[in-house]
This record gives structure tokens, sequence and C-alpha cells, in this order.
């Protein structure tokens, strides 16, 4: 009965006019909308941030021994993009960690500031975001300290870890920012390429599909696609049992193997 009255109903429409190609507009308006219900959030947790000096000088993953996850944000501060992002996080009780250019953060030092009020972790993202492995080692100095510098001035905080931008950093060149910044380089496990703006609902699968315990995530408050995709990504990710910490108390909870295997869904290896 159902299909005869969808028959009956398309046959009685009028035609579609056919004057030529039907053009639709895109809508710059489009926000991806959360998952149903009450919005989840992460709990309260008090976790140090203190990781010793000796756990590493490299790491795309920390081997924990519970759900805990790390999402971090390249290439801001952006001066919409970035609040915006904040609110989101605000509304699910998360902390990020964003890695910061020290340029924008000259620009924009008011969303530094907002950042750091609201408990997440800034990181060091260079000054210019230039492809480090091909700097000599002053230039890679300088890159550093002008963002060290930069965020200082902005928000008094002192940057615990860095991410080269594009990943690229050589070893020696990792060797020597651990050395003499004190910054362990921080890359990625899961990478959605939302920098190729595939859309929303794409990063947000991505995300969700490659997660893993002890996962450190990539995205870009640089992009509003991105900013869209967080409402169901973070959702999404706290409803399979995922806990959000920063980066810096990711690595203090950094464990041995075979305490991690006590965890069903640790991961070996990071």
């Amino acid at each position: 009965m159902l299909m005869a009255a969808s028959l009956s109903s398309c046959a009685a429409a009028k035609p579609l006019a056919r004057n030529g190609p039907v053009k639709t507009p895109s809508n710059a308006n489009y926000r991806t909308p959360s998952l149903q219900g009450p919005i989840p959030r992460n709990p309260d947790m008090s976790l140090s941030s203190d990781f010793s000096r000796g756990s590493g000088i490299s790491f795309s993953r920390v081997l924990v021994s519970g759900n805990y996850v790390a999402m971090t944000f390249d290439d801001g501060p952006h001066p919409q993009n970035t609040p915006r992002l904040l609110d989101i996080l605000r509304a699910r009780n998360v902390k990020a960690t964003f890695y910061v250019i020290g340029r924008s953060v000259d620009l924009y030092p008011q969303v530094v500031r907002r950042t750091v009020a609201e408990g997440h972790e800034i990181g060091n993202h260079s000054h210019t975001h230039r492809l480090l492995s091909k700097l000599g080692d002053t230039e890679l100095r300088t890159e550093m300290a002008r963002c060290r510098d930069a965020v200082g001035s902005a928000a008094g905080v002192r940057m615990r870890t860095m991410r080269p931008p594009y990943g690229g950093l050589l070893q020696r060149q990792r060797e020597l920012v651990y050395s003499e910044f004190g910054y362990p380089t921080i890359l990625w496990a899961v990478d959605p390429l939302d920098w190729k703006r595939p859309g929303p609902s794409v990063v947000t699968s991505r995300i969700l599909s490659g997660t893993t315990a002890g996962s450190i995530i990539l995205a870009h408050d640089l992009h509003a696609p991105t900013v869209d995709a967080m409402p169901a990504t973070i959702d999404g990710l706290l409803r399979r049992g995922f806990k959000f910490v920063t980066v810096s108390q990711l690595l203090a909870m950094k464990t041995e193997p075979a305490t991690a295997q006590a965890s069903v869904n640790a991961v070996p290896g990071y």
C-alpha cells in the first residue's frame, strides 16, 4: 500500500521543467550537526603533565594503559575558527593541544590567551611555517625561538613540545631541538587529511575509524570545515569510551608494554 501511494503521488506531481542544467549553489553556512541526544562530556581528570626528560625524542603515539587520546590542532590561531572550536571543546570539557604559528600568535594574541585560560596546551609549530628539514641550524633555532617568544609574550606560558610543519624534521634536527629547547617532536598517528578539505563528514569518519588508545590525532583549526567536523568527531570518540588529554599529559602517562597490554584497547608500539 505504501508503494502504491508513493507511485500515485509521483504520478500526480508536475514534471520538472527542463530548460537547462540545474545549478546547485554551495551552502557556505553548512555546519556538521552533532550526534543526536545530550552532548557527551569528557570526564574531569586530575592528571600530571610532567613527563620525563628521558621519555623520548619523537612520538606519533604513546603506549598507555587506558583509552586516552590527544587531540591536536595545527596552524592557528585563527581569529574566527579557533574561538568557535574553543566553544565546541568547552561544551564537552575537552582539553586539546594547539600547535601555533608564531607570526599568527603576534596577530591574534587574544585568541592564544583565551586558549590558555581555558586549560588547553600550546605547542611550538615554528614562526613562519617553513619546511624545517630544508633549513640550516641557525634558521631552525630562529624559527623555534621566535615562536617561543611570541607565545611567551602573548600568554606568558612556556611550551613543552613542538610539531614541525609538514612533519618535516631530520633526526639530527630533532635531537638539536630536544637538546637546546627541551621539545620532543610530536607527529601523529591519525591524519584525516583535512587540509585537502574532503568535507566535514569525511574528516569525522577518518578520525573515528583510525583512532585507538594512545593516538595523537592531527587536525587544523585554520580550516572552517575541520571545525565543522569536530562536534560529531568528538562526540563519536567520547561515546566510544575515549578520554581526551593534552599531549604532555599523554606523554606523562607513557607506560611499559607489559603494563599497557593489560588494557584490552591498548596498542603495542608507538
